[in-house]
């Protein structure tokens, strides 16, 4: 049997990501789901649907660092409550321009029927531009 509990759905969704098993992460999110980036860089927006979260957002963040230097995310805390889950996790990799790139996240997810429905991303949008986008 599935879990559709939010806890749940968002462990597996950081997990399957940091194990780069990208289709079933995908997996996890509604057709209609939006993805909410903060700050005022190029990505910062509200992304919606599974399309642009994964083709365009997770993409073009993809594509910021170095082939062999890609992101190894850990997954630090996942809390839930009803339909939201608060989700900590550490991204390490290096820039596609060879700098290092730490960063710490976290989300604000609302699953629906075992499928995430949205998310709010926090993180040092400072670090991001100085790092991957410099």
């Amino acid at each position: 049997m599935q879990q559709t509990d939010a806890r749940t759905v968002v462990t597996d969704y950081v997990t399957f990501l940091a194990a780069g098993q990208r289709e079933a992460a995908i997996a996890l999110f509604a057709e209609d789901a939006t993805w909410s980036y903060p700050g005022n860089l190029a990505l910062s927006r509200t992304w919606h649907g599974k399309q642009e979260i994964f083709g365009e957002f997770l993409g073009q963040v993809g594509a910021l660092f170095a082939p062999d230097g890609l992101p190894e995310i850990t997954l630090t805390q996942v809390l839930g409550d009803g339909r939201q889950a608060v989700a900590e996790w550490t991204v390490k990799g290096t820039a596609a321009n060879g700098a290092a790139y730490e960063n710490h996240c976290l989300g604000v997810f609302t699953v629906a029927n075992g499928l995430i429905t949205a998310v709010r991303e926090y993180l040092d949008t400072h670090h991001v531009a100085q790092t991957l986008l410099a």
